[in-house]
């Protein structure tokens, strides 16, 4: 496989991945392009690379910027904006878990600990299975955001070891 080719299927495979994960595919797919280029990239490069509108460029290219997983350079002495990614995928991947912890987790997370303040009585099978089900919930949720703030600490030599010690 040539070079060409594999950065093609690179950029199909990562779309794909962030589609499964609940990410637009063209955000992921700009994100790939990004990732494996050396430089920066103007809004018309990443159109014509991956036969995207501009409309489309620019809100993908913003999302990615809102993310943090994306940044804008000027070059002096010219209009155009460009555009890089961070290569450290450790960065990469502690900057997703800190936006996915943002807009996903730490919402979850207040509602149950508002639920599991519901009061109630004991006796009640409606009232004890909604609140067993809260608080196992919650205590997950929990140890999740621990997990996560941990890993947003963490070297990644450190973290990786911590989580292989676990499975010995």
């Amino acid at each position: 496989m040539e070079l060409p080719e594999a950065k093609q299927k690179f950029i199909e495979a990562w779309g794909k991945l962030g589609s499964e994960w609940g990410i637009n595919r063209t955000m992921a797919q700009v994100h790939a392009l990004l990732l494996i280029t050396p430089g920066e990239l103007s809004t018309e490069e990443i159109m014509a690379e991956l036969s995207i509108s501009r409309g489309n460029a620019n809100m993908t290219l913003r999302d990615l910027m809102g993310w943090g997983l994306v940044e804008k350079k000027h070059r002096a002495g010219e209009r155009k904006e460009y555009f890089f990614a961070d290569k450290d995928t450790w960065n990469i991947a502690r900057q997703v878990a800190k936006e996915r912890r943002k807009r996903e987790l730490d919402p979850v997370l207040k509602v149950l600990n508002e639920l599991t303040e519901v009061k109630g009585d004991a006796k009640n099978p409606e009232y004890a299975t909604f609140h067993k089900s809260i608080t196992d919930i919650n205590k997950l949720a929990k140890n999740v955001d621990r997990t996560l703030e941990t890993m947003l600490k963490a070297e990644e030599s450190w973290f990786w070891g911590s989580i292989l010690k676990v499975f010995k």
